[in-house]
């Protein structure tokens, strides 16, 4: 499974918000934005820029790479962070850094020099990805901006959620997260998502060993369950596509593949959680009532 996943993996099995109180921090006794705010998360990355505080941003992860303009130059590595590479990025102490996970114990790290760490695992469900957006608003004193997104988020999720018939029941999903046939349940974030569309995840069957929600499937199991629909999440990482997918052992028989309803996705929106969260329940929910119509 490809780097990315793995460390998320890591992270969703212990998802907490922590680092910032309900009411939202204050900076010099000032509801002002932070002047210099580190992201190491991606997802928090693309919420910052929504919420219109892009220019105290400083630096961000290797990963990042939305919006396409705007970004620091400055780069840190979340996988491997160092507390000197994190100080050095202001010329003062950052106010304020935005985590996915703890690498190198530099959450224990930055709070010992007084910074603000605000800690967002991946969620479990939309629940959850409102809850951190509306946490960075607080933090960023931009509340009600966070607020109005979310609000809009939740008016365009539900809607496209609307648009898939309960009749979905009969739809097996198998969602590829990389082409080692990694896939996830409904345990995961993505996977509380399709439930949500009334799909069946043949990454949910009794006997398929849960792995944190993220279990690697093989291709005779996935032959076996016969997925109606496949979703792939890993065309940009690694190459995969619908013609590819066609052409591996015991896959020309399954439905999905004999009446192409292989379905590509956007690795990066589909592995975030942020504004762009609409893009891809509005994928999901397209190519779902797709394949209901064929």
């Amino acid at each position: 499974m490809n780097r990315l996943w793995r460390a998320t993996m890591m992270a969703v099995t212990s998802f907490s918000l922590i680092g910032l109180p309900l009411a939202g921090p204050t900076f010099s006794g000032a509801a002002v934005t932070p002047a210099c705010i580190i992201s190491l998360s991606p997802s928090a990355t693309e919420t910052l820029y929504a919420l219109g505080v892009g220019r105290a941003v400083k630096a961000v992860d290797s990963t990042a790479n939305f919006p396409k303009t705007g970004l620091p130059p400055r780069r840190i590595n979340a996988f491997n962070p160092s507390l000197e590479a994190i100080l050095s990025v202001c010329s003062t102490k950052p106010q304020l850094v935005l985590i996915s996970y703890d690498a190198n114990q530099v959450q224990e790290k930055l709070q010992a020099q007084g910074i603000l760490v605000l800690k967002q695992p991946a969620p479990a469900n939309l629940a959850g990805a409102y809850s951190q957006i509306k946490q960075i608003g607080r933090a960023v004193h931009k509340a009600r901006q966070a607020r109005n997104l979310v609000n809009a988020m939740r008016r365009s999720i539900n809607r496209a959620i609307a648009t898939v018939a309960p009749s979905a029941t009969h739809q097996r999903v198998y969602y590829e997260l990389d082409p080692t046939f990694y896939s996830a349940t409904s345990q995961t974030f993505v996977g509380s998502i399709l439930k949500l569309m009334h799909v069946v995840n043949i990454a949910d069957a009794k006997g398929v060993s849960n792995a944190g929600g993220y279990p690697q499937l093989s291709a005779e199991y996935i032959a076996s369950a016969n997925p109606t629909i496949i979703f792939l999440a890993d065309t940009l990482c690694c190459g995969a596509n619908p013609h590819a997918i066609s052409s591996r052992a015991a896959f020309a028989s399954v439905s999905a593949v004999r009446k192409h309803h292989v379905y590509g996705l956007n690795d990066d929106i589909a592995s975030r959680w942020g504004p762009r969260l609409t893009q891809l329940v509005r994928a999901l929910t397209r190519d779902i009532n797709l394949a209901q119509k064929k």
